[in-house]
């Protein structure tokens, strides 16, 4: 099982056509990235990061952005740039967000702007579009704020030399703890095994497992799809992740969930 965030993503790579991340948006939107093209998203991502922002070991980049396949990609990209990545509730106060905050990552970019309209004080910001074709953030957005939508992909498919950050570095924070670098794997281990009727943890995953993952919302959903998806792909494994509007209409509708299970291949579901 690759430990470190550099062996993960090679092992991604090791069979570059198998679907490594498959994503049920809202709207009937269905995006799948193999292992390949996944590993392309965060390149070019880290790159921007690095380039743009000079993002690297000690760089905090804070995100309020919800359980969705590229808040995935953009942590994976944060972290390969050795920086550390503080995921916020989407309802918590900004101002106390921004606390040492270099960059800001977020679908909302007006909620983190000045009275006057601008972009905070010694922060960088980047608005990303969630919808899979969009080409541009499609609204207005504060001077100087990066527009993800059509700034990633002029950026290059390969990743020169970033600093790696030090095993004792901080690489996560959410609901107040801290994980390490060296710890990351563990914690989403950890973090995935959810509390099953009697209180214990349920099983992980299989080895290899194509799993079926609620995303959710509210206070630790992000968070808990980072630790899915991370332990997941440690596992050699592949993630189907439902949005929450995709999730409760398939709660209500157990026959129309088999057929997705069955044509997705799917052969573990997350409680």
């Amino acid at each position: 099982m690759p430990h470190t965030l550099p062996s993960l993503l090679g092992a991604l790579t090791t069979e570059p056509g198998r679907p490594r991340l498959t994503w049920y948006g809202d709207g009937g939107e269905r995006i799948e990235l193999s292992g390949a093209v996944l590993v392309n998203w965060v390149s070019k991502t880290t790159n921007l990061l690095v380039e743009e922002f000079d993002a690297e070991p000690g760089t905090v980049v804070v995100t309020d952005l919800p359980p969705h396949w590229r808040t995935l990609v953009w942590a994976l990209a944060t972290w390969w740039a050795g920086a550390h990545l503080r995921v916020v509730d989407d309802s918590s106060d900004p101002a106390a967000d921004l606390s040492g905050a270099d960059v800001v990552v977020t679908a909302t970019p007006n909620r983190w702007t000045t009275p006057d309209g601008t972009r905070p004080r010694g922060t960088e910001l980047v608005a990303v579009a969630l919808p899979a074709l969009a080409r541009s953030f499609g609204a207005d957005l504060p001077p100087g704020t990066v527009d993800a939508a059509s700034a990633v992909m002029t950026y290059g498919d390969q990743v020169g030399y970033v600093a790696p950050a030090e095993d004792s570095s901080p690489a996560l924070t959410s609901a107040g703890e801290t994980v390490s670098t060296a710890a990351l794997t563990g914690w989403a281990g950890r973090s995935a095994a959810a509390p099953g009727a009697d209180g214990a943890p349920t099983a992980a995953s299989p080895d290899g497992a194509r799993v079926l993952v609620r995303a959710g919302e509210g206070t630790g959903a992000t968070s808990w799809l980072l630790a899915v998806a991370l332990d997941v792909w440690a596992r050699g494994g592949s993630v189907v992740v439902l949005s929450d509007e995709i999730s409760r209409e398939l709660v209500a509708d157990p026959a129309r969930a088999e057929r997705l299970q069955t044509s997705e291949r799917v052969t573990w579901v997350t409680v």
